[in-house]
């Protein structure tokens, strides 16, 4: 039998040593690093050459908010000698200004001052309940200045010192930061029988790679050397490379999905004049969503341009009196002045509508746009003032609510929803209109993902177009919310790093 050279020098160490050894302190001996040691004693263990024993433990250091309470006492102990001071009772307003404390830190104490038996609170007040033993110091305390200076410890080490570990994790392990707890594991070897029968045997060794090299292939020395095998059971270091961020993936997809599907991608300013964004979509100018209090307005520029007079005159008249559409219009007299007005886009449908004004007549079309838009919007769990939508239309003389609906059907599964619901409600610019619901199966249930429908003519006729477009426009936070299972929006901007190392870079 042939060995590699770290393996026939760890199989004579222990030898010598006759006794179970640490693999750090035999890679000390053998002047080594340990990783080498590791794989060589592994490898002789799976070959029943050396007996290999592992026991977990942990290693404990301070956080950096415990590491401040080895000089200082803990805040429920100057909360209880401020107790102990006014008799036993303070009212709880001034627990704070009589100990230094901030409120926040106060309330934060309650609990552990409650769990230690210490002091309870009663009604408006701040009761001393301390029982006997409470001057003594307690195990999370002896433990705190055990881990002073940086000093990391073994879970063994701290028992043999005589801390009560168990009472000290109790209240430790939830202080958030107060403790750093690592998972470790010792790895001890010592020499099997039929390793020592192999020594005795006069076993040889070789030299062991793990690649080749140019000097190795130019001197011929490649005949001489084994190549390591590679154990992808062994543990290896933990990577974590850069990535997109979780939200530009599903971005990234989506434009991907709606391609593949055969969409023409456009582009459109995100600041808009109210021309495009309201009044193309035939939205009468004295609509509330126009308000400030709705619409995001732009003082500079101060005005934006308008497109050739022809358009702007059919759109007026549409305004006005329903032009040549059959519509009676909004009867009232339209303002070019407020159609100038520059706004922070409100949705991305007024891409679709620059694409349509440029769309050939006669001809059928496709066409998508993905962007933020902005509403004056309150910030809860789901709402945001700016977002992200998908807007898309079809341009189509056969297009249909059924083409409509496969469209988005096709869409949903592709981006991993099984079922797709559509349910009638009401847009200003479209009718029929339907509003989409995507199932989410990790909650069984359908979730409202944006709306749709057919353009009214009174949006398509001023645009040179008579064809049936189908329109409709999806939120995208929503849908990034439902892929990567978050509880709020806000998530996704505000994401910890933790989740975004660990959001996986695909999805079955």
């Amino acid at each position: 039998m042939e060995l590699s050279r770290n393996e026939h020098r760890v199989l004579q160490t222990l030898a010598e040593i006759a006794e179970p050894v640490a693999i750090g302190t035999l890679a000390e001996r053998l002047e080594l690093d340990q990783s080498p040691v590791t794989a060589a004693c592994t490898q002789l263990s799976q070959a029943g050459l050396v007996q290999l024993d592992e026991t977990p433990f942990r290693e404990f250091r301070l956080g950096a908010e415990g590491q401040p309470f080895t000089e200082a006492p803990l805040p429920e102990r100057s909360i209880l000698a401020a107790l102990a001071d006014a008799g036993g009772t303070l009212p709880f307003p001034t627990v704070g200004d009589k100990t230094g404390l901030g409120s926040s830190v106060v309330g934060q104490t309650l609990r552990w001052l409650t769990q230690r038996g210490w002091a309870r609170k009663d009604k408006g007040d701040l009761v001393l309940t301390a029982a006997e033993g409470a001057d003594a110091e307690q195990p999370d305390e002896v433990m705190i200045h055990a881990l002073a200076k940086g000093r990391v410890a073994t879970d063994r080490e701290l028992v043999d010192e005589g801390i009560d570990l168990g009472a000290a994790l109790a209240i430790l392990e939830k202080r958030k930061g107060f403790l750093v707890v690592k998972e470790r594991v010792e790895r001890v070897a010592s020499i099997a029988d039929q390793g020592r029968a192999l020594l005795r045997e006069g076993v040889t060794s070789r030299e062991t790679v793990t690649q080749l090299t140019p000097e190795l292939l130019t001197d011929g020395k490649w005949r001489d050397v084994e190549l390591q095998p590679y154990d992808v059971r062994h543990a290896a270091k933990r990577m974590l490379p850069g990535k997109e961020h979780p939200f530009q993936r599903t971005l990234d997809r989506v434009r991907r999905v709606f391609l593949e599907m055969g969409f023409t991608e456009i582009v459109s300013p995100w600041v808009e004049s109210s021309f495009w964004d309201f009044d193309a979509l035939f939205q009468p100018q004295d609509h509330p969503a126009r308000d400030m209090q709705d619409t995001f307005y732009v003082a500079r520029p101060e005005s934006s341009r308008l497109p050739e007079d022809a358009l702007v005159e059919r759109i007026q008249a549409v305004h006005e009196t329903g032009g040549d559409t059959g519509s009676t219009g909004w009867q009232y007299r339209w303002s070019r002045d407020r159609a100038h007005k520059p706004v922070l886009r409100t949705h991305t449908t007024a891409a679709t509508i620059r694409a349509l004004a440029k769309h050939s007549a006669g001809k059928p079309g496709k066409y998508f746009v993905i962007g933020p838009v902005f509403r004056r919007e309150t910030v809860d769990f789901k709402h945001l003032p700016i977002f992200h939508q998908v807007d898309g239309i079809i341009v189509d003389p056969q297009a249909s609510l059924a083409t409509l609906k496969g469209t988005l059907t096709a869409f949903y599964q592709k981006m991993g929803f099984p079922a797709v619901r559509f349910a009638p409600s009401f847009f200003p610019y479209t009718e029929p209109s339907a509003e989409v619901f995507a199932l989410f199966e990790r909650r069984n249930e359908f979730v409202e993902m944006g709306g749709s429908g057919i353009f009214r003519p009174e949006v398509t006729i001023p645009l040179g177009i008579h064809d049936r477009v189908l329109a409709w426009g999806l939120g995208l936070e929503r849908l990034a919310m439902m892929l990567h299972d978050l509880e709020a929006i806000g998530d996704i901007y505000f994401a910890s790093m933790p989740w975004l190392r660990e959001a996986p870079l695909c999805q079955s």
